[in-house]
């Protein structure tokens, strides 16, 4: 009908407008907006994470104005993420800090920030959450370094102001010099490791933005799955899938006998599905569960009301290959004919594994092959290369 013409219009010719639209539309349960995120990955627009001085309080589309529908050599534009649809923030202490920024251009700094909202909204919970959440990066603050100092930050400039209002500086003099020493703590340049880094910011937006735990994994995670997570809907009821993801929302459940079972999502880029984990299952697979946890599980589907369910047999975590540095391979224009690629595509074929090959076909090209060429680079894969391409072939 006309309502589906007008949606594919928008979402053919205003990308960014229609997919900001749709985020705030879910702003209150953003779990159930990785569709909406996954299809602006498709798009090639970037959803940002909160920024203090950039966000509205709903989500904001920033287009690129010279996109048009049909061109793909440059992304629609961006989105930046809406303050209010941050966890424990709310659209009162939202309306405030628009307030202050509005009123007196960017926040140049968290302690500017601080001074400069009204009091009511440093509330320390939602400070907190927007920290977590990524709001004051762009500020160059640390999370991990910001969180170590936010309250005592607060505190004393609370404090400060409060007798600033009373008059207590007047005594020592003119009242807008304010004090020559700052007792306030500078923020440590700390910051957290990706996973803990991610699994705040999830807890905060409801989704990973700045990252997914899974980007890196890939290649690994289709290798050994059957079937992504966006391909369950069309499975058959019982059949029994490999399915990866990252483990989110988990929660643990005792049945009414008195044995210990789980429950959680598993996500993966395009997706999420619900995993019970009974307790036969549970006794042997349980020590493996916990939140941002990469896994595969191997389990019995079933797609009794709308939404498909996996009932888990097996779990198997996917093990951090970070070791696995990419193979980079120098490619000479003598090595670079059709003849000579075909040799390198059944050398790469023959020894299959997880880390990405990098072809360096000149000091400023470097092409990294897609994921079917990875390869297992504990085996013997480079000395191979080094005798078929030259001893300096290969970069190290």
């Amino acid at each position: 009908g006309y309502v589906a013409y007008q949606i594919a219009y928008l979402k053919a010719n205003h990308p960014v407008e229609y997919l900001s639209a749709l985020l705030t539309s879910v702003k209150t349960k953003l779990e159930s907006a990785a569709v909406y995120l996954n299809e602006c990955r498709l798009m090639g627009i970037t959803v940002e994470v909160p920024d203090i001085n950039r966000s509205e309080s709903d989500f904001t589309p920033v287009p690129d104005l010279d996109w048009a529908p049909g061109r793909s050599d440059i992304a629609p534009g961006n989105i930046v993420f809406g303050l209010s649809a941050i966890r424990n923030v709310g659209e009162g202490v939202v309306e405030k800090i628009l307030a202050a920024r509005n009123e007196g251009g960017p926040f140049g700094s968290f302690i500017d920030f601080v001074e400069r909202v009204e009091l009511e909204a440093l509330n320390k919970r939602t400070i907190e959450s927007l920290i977590k959440g990524g709001a004051f990066d762009s500020l160059g603050h640390p999370r991990k370094g910001l969180l170590q100092v936010y309250e005592q930050i607060i505190d004393l400039t609370v404090q400060r102001r409060k007798e600033h209002d009373m008059g207590v500086m007047s005594l020592f003099g003119d009242v807008d010099e304010g004090p020559t020493f700052d007792e306030r703590p500078a923020v440590p340049d700390v910051e957290f490791d990706k996973m803990p880094r991610l699994a705040n910011e999830k807890e905060m937006l409801g989704l990973y933005i700045s990252d997914h735990p899974l980007l890196g994994f890939e290649a690994q995670v289709r290798r050994k799955a059957d079937i992504g997570v966006a391909g369950l809907a069309d499975t058959p009821d019982g059949a029994i899938v490999k399915v990866g993801g990252v483990i989110t929302n988990l929660q643990r459940k005792w049945t009414r006998k008195g044995d210990l079972m789980a429950v959680f999502e598993l996500e993966d880029l395009e997706g999420s599905v619900e995993v019970m984990v009974f307790p036969r299952t549970m006794q042997e697979h349980g020590p493996k569960l916990q939140d941002d946890t990469i896994v595969l599980v191997r389990g019995r589907t079933e797609n009794g009301d709308d939404l498909p369910k996996l009932f888990a047999q097996d779990i198997e975590i996917v093990e951090d290959l970070s070791d696995n540095a990419p193979v980079k391979l120098r490619l000479t224009v003598d090595n670079q004919r059709p003849e000579r690629i075909d040799e390198l595509k059944s050398i790469l074929s023959a020894h299959p594994g997880d880390a990405p090959v990098e072809l360096h076909l000149s000091e400023r090209q470097v092409l990294r092959l897609p994921d079917e060429f990875a390869v297992d680079n504990a085996n013997g894969v480079v000395a191979e290369l080094r005798v078929a391409f030259g001893p300096d072939a290969i970069l190290v």
